[in-house]
């Protein structure tokens, strides 16, 4: 064997091993790729917001006359019964301190009242005193007249005088107690607050009841104080009339509509409640958002269907969340979310075919943000491409990733 013979017999094998090596090597490898598999299953389409329980009807009570409202001594929680639970006392105010010049007017009234009392205790004394000249010539005239003494006319005369003289001393008399009363009202004007509460005894003081039965929800004059009339006291509502108040995007509110079934979550208890859609407000307002942005809200009320024993820790301005329910399917081809992908004018997906990407077109339904309803396009039990890179290409061989 000549040595060029025996250069191809060494070296072939070894020259066929590297050329084997060298195409594995440069060889395209199967691409890792996530999937996920098309299949039928439950689809809900919802709306979801933050949202707020609140009683449906919250009574403030407020004050009817302006006083020294009492300290209210119910709390938070306490149960009130319509017309007979007594939450506030208001009695009246303690007089203002006078000033010098306010101080020297009274006093100065105090001794004209004090002399006119004098003046009509005088006129009375006059008045009893002819009044007793009267009578005793009353008494003379009608001794006289029986031995024909005096004439009719006299005895007459001497009647009328008496009856004018007694007029006089009841006239004087109602004077005096007049003059009585003015004394004790230009005194009262000097009383100072601190001899109003040494001297008060029990005051009348006006009651306000309860206007319903329920529950002392908020206490907003709590401590003893002046208040005027018509200012707010508490406020009064019954935890089981309670519904949930959500304000959404305006643009989403059109979606919404009086009767949609609502899932409640995220409120604390062990299950989602059931609600329903009361009512879209019709009319929005400006909020800011958290990230400074002005957006047009508008409220939705939800009323609770479960029994009030399943929601009955829930109060007054708690935190839940909403999901009102646009559209639900109990049997719907989906596939997740992130599968489908534009292409041009229409909405693809790589399906897995015989080991490599196919790409498809398909055309879709309902969406939530996790998955999406397929109308067309793909079969239930096929597997499709999630999330799908710029390196998968029709045709291209591709691997589950591990």
């Amino acid at each position: 064997m000549s040595n060029l013979s025996r250069r191809v017999v060494i070296w072939s094998p070894a020259g066929l091993a590297l050329a084997v090596g060298l195409a594995y090597a440069f060889w395209p490898k199967p691409l890792p790729v996530d999937l996920a598999q098309v299949e039928r299953a439950p689809l809900v389409v919802t709306l979801d917001e933050e949202a707020e329980t609140r009683i449906m009807d919250v009574f403030v009570l407020s004050a009817p006359i302006a006083g020294r409202a009492l300290r209210i001594d119910l709390e938070v929680g306490d149960r009130v019964v319509a017309g007979e639970t007594v939450v506030a006392q208001i009695e009246p105010v303690d007089p203002a301190f006078l000033d010098r010049r306010s101080e020297a007017e009274a006093e100065a009234a105090v001794e004209t009242a004090l002399a006119a009392q004098h003046l009509a205790l005088a006129e009375v004394d006059k008045a009893e005193a002819e009044q007793d000249f009267s009578t005793t010539e009353l008494s003379r005239a009608r001794r006289l007249i029986k031995s024909g003494t005096i004439t009719q006319r006299r005895l007459d005369d001497a009647e009328r005088d008496f009856r004018t003289k007694s007029a006089a001393v009841e006239t004087a008399k109602a004077r005096l107690r007049m003059r009585d009363w003015e004394l004790q009202q230009t005194r009262s004007r000097l009383l100072s607050p601190v001899q109003v509460r040494a001297e008060g005894g029990i005051c009348e003081c006006v009651a306000i009841t309860a206007p319903v039965s329920g529950r002392i929800l908020k206490i907003l004059h709590e401590s003893e104080g002046v208040v005027g009339a018509g200012e707010a006291l508490a406020e009064i509502g019954d935890p089981q009339a309670l519904e949930i108040e959500a304000d959404f995007l305006s643009e989403d509110a059109v979606k919404i509509e009086a009767g949609q079934r609502v899932i409640i979550d995220a409120w604390g208890g062990a299950k989602p409640l059931t609600g329903r859609v009361q009512r879209v407000e019709p009319y929005g307002f400006t909020k800011i958002s958290a990230l400074g942005i002005e957006e047009q809200r508008v409220n939705v009320i939800i009323d609770l269907e479960d029994p009030p024993q399943d929601w009955s820790r829930l109060g007054h301005g708690y935190r839940v969340e909403v999901d009102v329910v646009l559209w639900e399917n109990q049997e719907v081809l989906q596939v997740p979310s992130t599968a489908p992908f534009r292409n041009g004018v229409h909405w693809s997906v790589f399906a897995l075919h015989e080991g490599r990407a196919a790409l498809r077109k398909v055309t879709l339904g309902h969406r939530t943000g996790l998955a999406v309803q397929i109308l067309d396009g793909l079969a239930e039990g096929e597997s499709v491409v999630l999330h799908p890179s710029d390196q998968v290409v029709d045709g291209r061989r591709i691997i589950l990733r591990e």
